[in-house]
């Protein structure tokens, strides 16, 4: 998939400078070609639930976002993370305190 398709589906205008971002998050997301197909059905399943998938401002990779305050529908949006990344071996680092997790890659031990 193109890298402005990608960003465009994850919400955002794609320009020069968010391509050589994501470019830079791609480079830096191991095995990120064997996750990439997934990332979108993950961002779409997520958005009715206040979570999505964005690019990170602090790191190289991508991050999961859950900005829900119902606690039941915010448990919700983690079971699929939890399940997102069990199927498809996707390493995600907890971000502490938030509900905020890295996409640090394809784990093949996962």
């Amino acid at each position: 998939m193109q890298d402005s398709a990608i960003l465009t589906q994850l919400g955002y205008v794609p320009n020069e400078t968010l391509i050589q971002q994501f470019n830079h998050i791609k480079n830096n997301t191991s095995g990120y070609d064997k996750i990439e197909k997934h990332l979108i059905g993950l961002h779409n399943s997520l958005m009715p639930l206040h979570g999505y998938i964005a690019m990170s401002n602090s790191k190289d990779y991508l991050k999961i976002k859950v900005e829900q305050p119902n606690d039941e529908l915010r448990q919700e949006a983690l079971n699929k993370i939890e399940k997102f990344a069990q199927k498809f071996k996707v390493k995600l680092e907890k971000v502490n305190n938030k509900d905020t997790f890295y996409i640090l890659g394809f784990d093949k031990n996962n």
